[in-house]
């Protein structure tokens, strides 16, 4: 048994390192100190998380445009690789604060590889969050975070959580679990660890808000979440708007890609036809390539009144390289003479207006988990265009009603049979699709966000 010489000094040892951990804990959310901008008072602050490139995140962005509309201020945390929303960088009530990318060497497509770095890059990942949570930004009232990715993003955020006496909300984009069954499979073992992990750090949340109301019935039912379960759809923003036929050949005449294909676009002689991916695997491109290669053949063959179709597909992504390099193939090998395919990477209002331009959309999104929608229809929506998408998951129809608004396929033949029909003689399908879109694109993001997250957080009545 020590004597009291010699497990006193011990004992101050422990003590001042807990003395230390618990002075340098991030500060906490007192409800009864008012924000203030400026000398101003404001009605509530708000962190924004977003493991992943902020400017590619855009129902991100508009939840922090729609705060500082409101009156909150908002300190928005994520990558700052791409060119963020042009309102962002102008609003003074919102603040972003950049997160330093994982390293280099911990990045890789390889499966075996991805097993290795994975733990290292959590921890990095954790790191960099827990900063930028608790010492970066002030404490705030709310803390809303996008859901995937999980891990460490939920972890984290229950932590600061709870030292910062912040309520959490948790806006579900999808399940990262469905995410990381594509690389993995749905059978491994991480998945399913991944799975766990996803439904036990949402239980703590104060509310959840999701792209769909499938994706509320899985949370209710499935994983048994009993707080606030709100859908909160994907609705286009003010920069996604129909264009005049004016407004329409002033941008084709401008636009790169466009441009030298004016002549036949204007005459209806080509279809301009648009899909967006970020070039991830839930997006099979070879889908449409197939497609086309069989509209190109019926068109010099069986349909010769077929007009030629200019696709032009944005983004950026892992993927590209390969999908350039099939074109190629494909365009040497002369089976896309009666299409031509264009990738770019457009700002904002150059996107917006070139889904304004075009004759229909293309969805590729097949849904790992098949209760999110893509955010890419959404757009085209807003600018009346009509769209075709692979259709067999279950929120589709919650976006896309068919022959409404668009039409839905679940093969290349499928697609390639809706291009034929829609670009057929005199295009009657393909103009009431338009009909159905424009009406369909009316409802808007400041309709659908003040009525569920303006009421959740207290700025609109």
């Amino acid at each position: 048994m020590l004597d009291p010489e010699q497990w006193l000094p011990l004992l101050v040892v422990v003590f001042t390192i807990i003395s230390i951990f618990l002075l340098s804990l991030p500060s906490t959310f007192r409800p009864d100190v008012r924000f203030k901008k400026d000398g101003n008072p404001i009605k509530t602050r708000v962190q924004i998380l977003v493991l992943g490139d902020i400017g590619r995140s855009p129902r991100i962005q508009y939840h922090a445009l729609s705060i500082a509309k409101h009156g909150g201020l908002v300190d928005l945390i994520g990558y700052t690789s791409s060119e963020l929303h042009p309102r962002i960088r102008r609003e003074s009530s919102i603040i972003v604060h950049g997160l330093a990318p994982a390293p280099d060497c911990l990045r890789t497509s390889n499966k075996w590889l991805f097993l290795l770095f994975a733990p290292l890059k959590v921890v990095s990942q954790t790191l960099s969050v827990y900063y930028a949570l608790g010492y970066r930004t002030p404490p705030a009232k709310w803390l809303l975070v996008q859901n995937p990715p999980t891990i460490p993003t939920l972890l984290v955020a229950q932590a600061i959580c709870f030292i910062r006496n912040t309520r959490l909300i948790i806006d579900w984009h999808n399940f990262g679990y469905s995410i990381l069954a594509l690389k993995l499979g749905s059978t491994h073992p991480l998945v399913r660890l991944s799975w766990l992990l996803e439904r036990a750090f949402s239980t703590k949340a104060a509310a959840h808000l999701t792209v769909s109301n499938a994706m509320a019935r899985v949370l209710q039912g499935k994983w048994g979440l009993k707080d606030l379960v709100l859908p909160l759809h994907d609705r286009p923003f003010p920069e996604f708007q129909p264009l005049n036929e004016s407004q329409r050949i002033g941008f084709l005449g401008r636009c790169p890609d466009t441009g030298p294909f004016m002549h036949k676009l204007s005459t209806g002689d080509m279809g301009l036809l648009v899909s967006s991916t970020s070039w991830t695997p839930d997006e099979d491109f070879s889908l449409l390539l197939e497609a086309l290669v069989s509209y190109s053949k019926l068109a010099t063959s069986a349909q010769p009144r077929l007009p030629e179709i200019l696709a032009i597909i944005t983004g950026k992504g892992p993927q590209k390289e390969s999908f350039l390099s099939r074109i190629a193939a494909l365009t040497e090998a002369g089976k896309l003479q009666r299409v031509h395919v264009r990738t770019a990477w457009l700002s904002v209002e150059d996107y917006a207006k070139l889904l304004g331009s075009a004759d229909l959309g293309v969805s590729l999104h097949t849904s790992s988990s098949g209760v999110d929608l893509p955010m890419k229809v959404v757009d085209m929506l807003g600018c009346g265009l009509p769209v075709v998408g692979w259709d067999r998951f279950e929120a589709w129809p919650e976006l896309v009603r068919e022959g409404i608004n668009g039409r839905g396929f679940h093969s290349s033949d499928g697609l390639c049979t809706a291009l034929a029909s829609l670009f057929g003689s005199e295009k009657p399908d393909l103009r009431r699709l338009r009909q159905g879109a424009l009406l369909d694109g009316q409802r808007r993001w400041d309709d659908e966000w003040d009525s569920v997250a303006g009421k959740l957080l207290g700025l609109c009545t």
